[in-house]
């Protein structure tokens, strides 16, 4: 891997930020560059939060649109959203759960099913993650990051394997955590 574009993408307080972090700290465990910026919605938690990773020589942190090897998405209506900066024949790792926005409160319609099938048709190399199933196996929701991060990872979309991932939960996570986040990247 010379260079890579990742966008990840989600609601706030679903761990998006630490998550590129985690990708950045692989990138620069190889001696590569990276770069990250996050864009954040109007509520720490609940606002959209999307995070750019770029691996190698860039000349800003933000990717540009069609550019996005990988899209990480922590929610199926933000993965849609942000489907614009995938590149042809990018990959998309979308969480099955959604995350419904406070606009919807009042009609109570939105389930995510309608995103999910929409991505089917328009992204062709999709992984959808029951990221529920492995918070709910760890005893966790916070773990829901590194679900996501050890599906691309075990799928080869990542660049990065679950072992440099574990890797850098040692170096950067409290050691308290670091159990309950590897178990998330294999349960994935």
């Amino acid at each position: 891997m010379n260079t890579m574009n990742i966008l990840l993408c989600g609601v706030g307080g679903q761990g998006t930020v630490l998550a590129s972090k985690i990708l950045a700290q692989c990138a620069m465990n190889r001696g590569l560059s990276a770069h990250t910026a996050e864009t954040i919605g109007m509520a720490q938690r609940g606002g959209c939060v999307v995070s750019h990773v770029r691996i190698g020589d860039m000349a800003s942190p933000l990717i540009p649109e069609r550019c996005a090897d990988l899209i990480l998405a922590f929610e199926p209506a933000e993965a849609v959203r942000c489907l614009r900066y995938l590149k042809p024949g990018g990959a998309v790792v979308v969480n099955r759960r959604a995350i419904k926005p406070v606009t919807d409160s009042l009609q109570g319609q939105y389930d995510g099913e309608e995103m999910l099938r929409w991505l089917e048709k328009n992204a062709e190399n999709l992984t959808v993650c029951d990221g529920d199933a492995v918070c709910a196996a760890c005893g966790s929701p916070k773990v829901l990051n590194l679900a996501l991060l050890g599906a691309a990872a075990k799928r080869g979309v990542l660049g990065f394997t679950a072992e440099e991932l574990c890797r850098v939960i040692d170096e950067k996570i409290p050691e308290r955590f670091r159990a309950l986040n590897k178990k998330a990247i294999e349960l994935t």
